[in-house]
């Protein structure tokens, strides 16, 4: 499975980047929202792990909805310090998969993966809570 892993915190990344590698996925790292976007668009991924909030002007919900807008429906699994319903909601609405809060254990991370890869492609995108 192919994750394209976006994070600004470089610890966290690594970190994430490690486990996931250790667990047999492949992991493509980036850290701008700018290059996220443009790499996500371009070529194909299994997943997507997603910060919500980037530097570069796009945050993780403008990233999802300008996929969505071109049909592409690669699961999204965000990633976010902001915890509320209403951040929740706002990232199923724009077309998220999931919703991470951080901090997270790595066994929750790995769950969330294995559950989001074991959905059928029509329904990998569509929020399920």
């Amino acid at each position: 499975m192919k994750i394209l892993l976006v994070e600004d915190d470089l610890n966290n990344a690594d970190l994430m980047s490690q486990v996931l590698a250790d667990a047999g996925y492949l992991v493509e790292h980036l850290a701008n929202a700018r290059d996220a976007l443009f790499r996500a668009a371009s070529v194909e991924f299994d997943l997507i792990i997603l910060d919500r909030m980037l530097p570069g002007g796009i945050d993780g919900i403008r990233i999802v909805e300008a996929l969505r807008s071109e049909d592409n429906l690669t699961p999204v699994l965000f990633l976010s310090g902001l915890a509320s319903v209403a951040d929740k909601v706002r990232g199923f609405n724009a077309g998220g998969s999931d919703y991470l809060v951080k901090p997270f254990a790595v066994a929750e991370l790995l769950a969330r993966v294995e559950a989001l890869s074991r959905r059928p492609p029509k329904l990998r995108a569509v929020a399920v809570s």
